[in-house]
């Protein structure tokens, strides 16, 4: 069945968006993951995923023209097949879905069969797991803002998803009625497994459930119930469940009391169970308190020396395990496959900071903002790029990509791990530009709400633990940049002075880790000589 690609919504104010360029063509064989087209919005050029697998039939928007939200841009399916039906005019095949005076026909109440077809004969929109970021492969279902049976427009939020990079929203696309949700909240689902239905309410889609869940299996008819299951079931006594066999040692406990006493290290043999049978329940395990173990009684030894008081442990032995949210786990993907693909190599270097703390001041006088060092260190970088883009670089395996815009990724780290939001062309903007950016880009880093294009795109990244006490460490490349700079603390220090006195001074260090596989030995160098030269002398940011 043909399905069709509209244009998706990729940003909170985004109307239309303009196609770009198509990376395929009409008669091209297309992936689930591949990228149909680059479309500009109205902030940042993106990519549209078609997240079906087939032959791309139809282009409806060409290139350099827009569409509007929810408009048709291509149509994917099987080779040869026939959409003029899905494009609300031509003639419409026999398998086209029933006209909304038709009574709609009930899927089949068997397993197996075609869910395409059989949405396609319901006249269901299946909604499935988007990808919402370049690097996701999952995402967590945070909360549904509707429930099965509520009405949905098209351009409502269907739910919150928790990416690898941040929280955002599900958009339909499709007007109706929430049929069918696949995953409850605080569950993962993988990018374009289906996570809801939307069609006329009353629709009956349980067997076009049953043939998502079982794609494989043949369609047959019901099955007959065995005259020999009544008795199964009556052989086990009344009120007993599926925990309930104490003859074998194991324990009768519910699998939330099972989870939570897990979590507290607590050992279930030792509580007495509430519930049924001496089932243990929640209640049972919050309630619970360890039994304070006391030392056998000894002989009284024939001196009168003080008793030592036996040692009693305040709790038992435990620990909790905490679930990786999708952030974490991308996180030690995509670091990891850095750390052991990329030959690392790393230049340190002492940065004296004493001019760069006295410009600070002075520009803070008359800024409408307040600049911070992690300002001043982005834009002394971004221009050092410009002096050697060779730094400004990727790793492509057969070929090296260097990158004509500077695009500086500054690292947050937030409670599910890190995440960098990006500064674009800022080689180009002033101090003050940098410094208001970087206020709303931080703040929607830690609260979850930074957008795509805002995380995306780096050529460059910086990490800084200077205001965490640290004073110099090594980072970890941020694909698909060749380097990143590991920023520590600002520190006083005493030197001897040119005439054979001592003062202090204050000095900063700095370490480049680079792809050697890009960025050669002298070039990282001859890049932070110019980032010195910038940061130790600021009024040449300004000219």
């Amino acid at each position: 069945m043909a399905e069709v690609i509209r244009m998706p919504l990729l940003s909170d104010t985004m109307t239309e968006g303009k196609i770009v360029k198509w990376n395929k063509q009409v008669g091209d064989k297309v992936k689930g993951d591949d990228v149909l087209a680059e479309v500009e919005t109205d902030k940042a050029t993106m990519e549209v995923v078609g997240y079906v697998d087939g032959t791309l039939l139809y282009i409806g928007v060409p290139e350099g023209k827009a569409a509007q939200v929810n408009e048709i841009i291509a149509i994917v399916g099987k080779e040869g097949e026939d959409f003029q039906g899905l494009l609300g005019g031509g003639t419409t095949t026999a398998a086209s879905a029933p006209a909304v005076e038709e009574p709609v026909a009930a899927a089949p109440a068997t397993g197996g069969g075609d869910a395409e077809s059989i949405a396609k004969s319901l006249a269901v929109t299946v909604i499935r797991m988007p990808l919402l970021s370049d690097t996701m492969t999952e995402g967590k279902i945070v909360a549904w803002n509707k429930k099965v049976g509520d009405a949905v427009k098209a351009d409502e939020s269907l739910a919150d998803v928790e990416t690898d990079k941040a929280t955002m929203e599900v958009v339909p696309y499709a007007d109706g009625t929430l049929l069918y949700t696949g995953f409850e909240a605080g569950t993962a689902a993988k990018v374009n497994e289906v996570i809801a239905i939307i069609g006329k309410a009353g629709t009956d889609v349980s067997g076009l459930i049953e043939a998502i869940k079982n794609p494989s299996a043949p369609a047959a008819s019901a099955p007959v119930a065995s005259s020999e299951a009544p008795a199964a079931a009556t052989s086990a006594p009344s009120g007993t469940t599926t925990e309930s066999n104490s003859d074998n040692g194991r324990v009768k406990a519910s699998p939330l009391a099972k989870k939570i006493a897990a979590e507290k290290g607590i050992d279930l043999k030792a509580i007495q169970g509430s519930g049924d049978g001496g089932r243990i329940i929640k209640a049972d395990i919050d309630n619970y308190t360890p039994a304070v173990v006391t030392a056998p009684a000894a002989t009284k030894p024939a001196a009168t020396a003080a008793p030592v008081v036996a040692f009693t442990p305040g709790a038992g032995e435990g620990f909790v395990d905490t679930p990786n949210s999708s952030m974490r786990k991308t996180i030690a993907r995509r670091l990891g496959e850095s750390m052991f693909t990329a030959p690392h190599f790393y230049l340190k270097m002492e940065i004296n900071m004493d001019n760069a703390m006295a410009a600070r001041t002075q520009m803070n006088a008359v800024s409408p903002v307040k600049i911070s060092f992690q300002d001043m260190m982005i834009k002394a970088c971004a221009m050092a790029l410009r002096k050697h883009p060779a730094v400004n670089s990727s790793w492509m395996g057969d070929f090296i990509r260097t990158y004509n815009h500077i695009h500086i990724g500054s690292a947050v780290a937030v409670d599910q791990g890190l995440i960098v939001p990006v500064f674009k062309f800022a080689d180009q903007k002033s101090l003050s530009q940098i410094a208001s950016e970087a206020g709303g880009l931080y703040e929607k880093a830690r609260t979850g709400k930074l957008q795509p294009q805002e995380f995306s795109g780096n050529t460059f990244t910086i990490s800084n633990l200077g205001m965490m006490d640290i004073e110099d460490f090594t980072a970890i490349i941020n694909p698909p940049d060749s380097c990143i700079l590991a920023v520590g603390r600002i520190k006083e220090i005493v030197v001897k002075k040119a005439d054979g006195s001592f003062g202090t001074t204050n000095v900063m260090k700095v370490t480049l880790s680079a792809d050697h596989r890009s960025v050669d030995g002298a070039v990282g160098a001859s890049f932070l000589q110019t980032l010195k030269k910038y940061i130790e002398n600021p009024v040449t940011m300004l000219v």
